[in-house]
């Protein structure tokens, strides 16, 4: 009888004993992201994953840690993955003035002299320009380089990294001497056939393989600044839209060195030896790095006119845009991949080039070799101007991959270019959405700006940050803050087949979580863009801290 007592007593001692686990975060509202428990209080994490999660109570007893965290009330969310960005270009941009926002071509001429010593510099190269935000909207020209540069290349590109503006320097170098349409692209210039200085799409390549290529020491500093920001926006995992080879095992030797710990899908710029080498070794996917997607260019950007349209552009009735990629081509490397299992993320902007890109997309996947490969999660990257008949082409085979900031970033002058007509089929993020059941969101940073609460304001209300338009941009294609939520956690996930490790704070995820200063499913609408992100979190462990919390 002693023995089954003292039997008794130690099966309620070690039933009753809490595991041990790495962190506990509790007196929390979490958004969890999944669908079996939208909102819980608290969680708990080890060896950077999610193992429960559920009230404060409930996780306070069940669970010890030497790591707790009382959240007072803050709100918490799974960490934002930004599904289409270039991550080593934000990188490098950190290291160079920054020109968006200038209100004129001499403001950037200013800008540049007084960031740089250029009378020291071999080559000016710099980013962010937009002659849309100037008072004078017309292209800068070569001239206005000239008079302060005239011994020094000078590679000037616009926001959209789709149109370049060069001194005489850089032309001469490059050999471009006489103006007009080249393919995927144009040369800018005067009625006599000469070039101005304005290079759009293709030809700006002539120019950029001149500029000496970054010493490793720079990239590798490129690449933690880029992270470093980014925690600070609370993203913990990136899509980088177009890499090259020796910079995708630079972060691959980063990372198993713990000195990059953001987790990075790096798409594989469509240029030769790369896309070969990549396709032979089949996907690459590693806990923090994943290879396993094909980045092409189908056309250029609406802003600097290169985007391929069906009809002329309604400001310029002499000019469609540009088809970068042959169909042919992309069609023969839809094949490719197909065999290698890899994506294809198209860029397509203009309603010519979305069609045509759907059309190859629809081929590959109506043929023979897609009968064993049913889930390929192709995607179109911008999809910015889709005919609405064409919506139909768009499911969970063939994603939409949008960046809602590039809608109140164009709308105060996108319908000069498009006209009202083409404007059914324009950012029409809600039509995307409702057809393909998926909408993976993204920001295109650096084109616009890093903070995903810029997108989600805009998905969600179609307004820039000063409350305009009042009636909102095109209302009726904006989507809900949970989908918004949605398309920056768990659908994103999704869009590079991640979504059973990411996306959700759910157990056996990833513990890749961030803390704000307001919740953003319930804060006034004129607030959603200002949150703060205030911790973040990769795999259970700070990564960035506003130190507001104990």
């Amino acid at each position: 009888m002693r023995v089954t007592g003292i039997f008794i007593v130690l099966l309620v001692f070690f039933g009753c004993k809490k595991q041990e686990v790495d962190l506990i975060v509790f007196n929390a509202e979490v958004i969890t992201m999944d669908d079996d428990h939208p909102m819980v209080q608290a969680f708990a994490t080890d060896h950077g994953k999610i193992i429960f999660v559920g009230t404060s109570a409930q996780v306070l007893d069940k669970f010890q840690s030497e790591h707790v965290i009382d959240a007072q009330n803050n709100t918490i969310m799974p960490g934002i993955i930004d599904a289409h960005a270039h991550f080593y270009q934000l990188g490098l941009g950190l290291q160079e003035v920054d020109l968006r926002g200038t209100t004129s071509k001499e403001d950037v001429i200013k800008r540049i002299t007084e960031f740089i010593p250029y009378q020291t510099s071999r080559f000016i190269v710099a980013r962010g320009w937009d002659q849309n935000d100037w008072s004078d909207k017309s292209y800068p020209t070569k001239e206005d380089l000239d008079a302060v540069f005239p011994e020094v290349p000078v590679a000037l590109q616009r926001v959209d990294g789709h149109a370049l503006w060069v001194n005489s320097k850089a032309l001469s170098m490059a050999g471009i001497d006489k103006a007009g349409p080249v393919p995927g692209g144009m040369i800018m210039g005067d009625a006599q056939g000469t070039p101005n200085g304005i290079l759009v799409d293709a030809p700006c390549d002539r120019v950029l393989e001149l500029v000496p290529e970054p010493t490793t020491e720079i990239s590798a500093q490129a690449l933690k600044l880029a992270q470093d920001f980014c925690f600070s926006m609370g993203l913990t995992g990136v899509h980088d839209a177009g890499l090259r080879r020796p910079i995708i095992e630079l972060i691959d030797s980063l990372q198993q060195k713990d000195e990059l710990r953001i987790k990075l899908d790096a798409m594989v710029s469509n240029i030769e030896p790369d896309v070969s080498y990549y396709l032979t070794q089949g996907p690459l996917v590693k806990h923090r790095l994943r290879v396993g997607s094909i980045k092409v260019y189908a056309d250029g950007a609406l802003g600097s006119r290169g985007a391929a349209l069906r009809a002329p552009y309604s400001d310029d009735p002499e000019h469609f845009g540009a088809i970068i990629t042959p169909m042919d081509e992309l069609a023969a490397l839809a094949n490719r991949a197909l065999l290698s299992g890899f994506q294809v993320n198209t860029h397509a902007i203009g309603d010519s080039a979305n069609v045509s890109v759907l059309r190859v997309y629809q081929e590959a996947l109506a043929t023979p070799i897609m009968a064993q490969k049913e889930n390929v999660r192709w995607r179109i990257e911008h999809a910015q101007v889709v005919p609405p008949d064409y919506f139909e082409a768009f499911s969970k085979n063939i994603i939409p991959s949008v960046q809602p900031t590039h809608a109140t970033s164009d709308m105060y002058w996108v319908e000069d270019r498009l006209g009202q007509g083409r404007m059914k089929g324009a950012y029409a993020y809600k039509s995307l959405l409702n057809q393909a059941g998926i909408l993976a969101l993204g920001t295109d940073f650096p084109v616009e700006y890093v903070n995903p609460m810029l997108t989600l304001s805009s998905a969600v209300y179609r307004r820039d940050t000063l409350g305009y338009p009042e009636a909102g941009f095109y209302l009726d294609e904006a989507i809900t803050r949970e989908q918004a939520l949605k398309g920056m956690t768990l659908w994103a996930a999704y869009a590079n087949f991640s979504e059973d490790i990411r996306g959700s704070l759910s157990p056996g995820k990833d513990a890749d979580f961030i803390f704000l200063d307001r919740n953003p499913l319930t804060c006034p609408e004129g607030e959603l863009s200002q949150i703060n992100v205030l911790q973040t979190f990769i795999d259970g462990q700070q990564v960035y801290s506003l130190e507001f919390l104990n």
